[in-house]
């Protein structure tokens, strides 16, 4: 991961000379294993804090490491022998052939949140349903209310998904505190991003869904065999801050960040539709950003700076001297 910094370059100290020369294109077990560590600590944070214990995790690590395996790393025309995952990932052979033969839950309703999540981005960045000032502007509920030409939040949900209901999406955004309902039968969007106020099944899906694509950006970057060019994958950051100032810094990312997100929203639609007509491959895309405020830890002053220690008292001898003969 690269991290661009808005301190002086000068208080930056040279990179220390490598031990030895790093071959090209091999793996580094031992850099990654100390990444994995910092990663792994907001994650440890999170089964604690919701319950979660090491053998459900070490069973769910052990799927992934198969799944990723089977999908990833399989020989052309011949796939993987559960002895190959095995040398791969350090599972027990028998747990891979398990894993393997496990049936793949798989449901087919339709996720609610995506849907939702996606009318929210639309309306924010299709001209039709913004204001002058590029606010998003309320919407009818129905056509029947909306007057001659203007868009309509029925349309809107249509555009986006004919699998759900309009009517479903607006009861869930209305949960989350997204919209408001007004009396004239009109729909106010009260946030300019999707965020819900509600929900724990929705933050969970946003956390599972931004911190893996933004990981799985950094892994393809660090891949000892990357296929493609590098992905975006930076941030800045600044330190010494009272936290007056940090709160500041926040709200100004909040700002950077919704007049990003509209800018690029309105790139995408267009661009979603440029690609309709193309029968190759598709993509995916995703484009997010983070801002994180702790307390830094208190560094030890140099020794030259510390106070010096106060020399220990003697302790007075108790014995008693006997008189000479």
């Amino acid at each position: 991961m690269k991290e661009k910094t808005i301190k002086p370059l000068s208080k930056l100290g040279p990179a220390a000379p490598s031990a030895a020369p790093r071959a090209p294109g091999l793996p580094e077990p031992a850099l990654a294993a100390q990444a994995m560590a910092r990663v792994l600590q907001p994650l440890a944070r999170l089964m604690i804090d919701h319950g979660l214990q090491l053998p459900s995790m070490v069973e769910l690590l052990k799927n992934e490491l198969v799944r990723e395996a089977t999908a990833t790393f399989g020989l052309a025309d011949k796939g993987s022998s559960d002895s190959r995952i095995a040398l791969l990932t350090g599972v027990h052979r028998k747990d891979v052939k398990r894993l393997r033969e496990a049936p793949v839950s798989a449901s087919t309703a339709v996720p609610l949140v995506p849907v939702a999540a996606s009318v929210v981005a639309r309306w924010i960045s299709e001209p039709r349903f913004l204001n002058a000032d590029q606010s998003a502007r309320p919407l009818a509920r129905t056509p029947g209310r909306s007057g001659v030409g203007e868009p309509d939040f029925t349309t809107l949900v249509a555009e986006v998904s004919r699998d759900v209901g309009a009517r479903a999406v607006l009861d869930e955004l209305a949960r989350l505190g997204v919209v408001e309902l007004q009396d004239d039968g009109y729909v106010a969007l009260k946030t300019s991003a999707f965020v819900p106020h509600e929900g724990l099944d929705e933050s969970f899906h946003f956390l599972a869904t931004n911190v893996s694509e933004h990981l799985a950006a950094a892994v393809h970057n660090l891949a000892p065999d990357r296929q493609g060019p590098l992905m975006l994958e930076q941030s800045a950051f600044s330190q010494d801050l009272s936290a007056e100032q940090a709160a500041q810094l926040q709200q100004q990312a909040r700002r950077l960040w919704a007049s990003s997100l509209r800018q690029f929203l309105q790139t995408a639609t267009v661009a979603e539709q440029r690609s309709q007509a193309d029968t190759g491959p598709k993509h995916r895309v995703r484009f997010g950003v983070y801002f994180h405020d702790a307390l830094q830890a208190t560094p030890e002053p140099p020794p030259e700076l510390r106070p010096a220690a106060k020399p220990a008292a003697k302790k007075r001898s108790q014995d008693k001297r006997k008189p000479a003969p």
